[in-house]
């Protein structure tokens, strides 16, 4: 499945997101900016009929590249985003 996820970011919030073509999000993984360079992630979710098809982690591994491409280090308080990062140390590099 071929996902093409948005980034948004206003103020101090911001989301990696998938919508439907009715601009519905179906699943999104939100964080806040603490600084220019620092932000947290709080949660991910991901619709049901989206259930088991790596969504989640397509959306983390956007927020990475992201974080790479723009010096942005990450806390992550999310319990997926927390276990992704566990399980992954290919990813940890974007951590502070």
């Amino acid at each position: 499945m071929e996902l093409t996820i948005q980034h948004q970011e206003s103020d101090s919030q911001g989301a990696f997101f998938l919508s439907n073509a009715a601009g519905a999000r179906l699943a999104e993984m939100t964080y806040s900016r603490t600084n220019a360079s620092l932000i947290i992630i709080d949660h991910t979710e991901v619709d049901a009929s989206l259930a088991g098809q790596g969504v989640g982690r397509h959306l983390l591994d956007q927020l990475v590249a992201w974080a790479r491409s723009s010096g942005t280090k990450v806390i992550a308080l999310c319990p997926f985003a927390n276990a992704q990062f566990a399980k992954d140390a290919s990813i940890r590099d974007v951590l502070k």
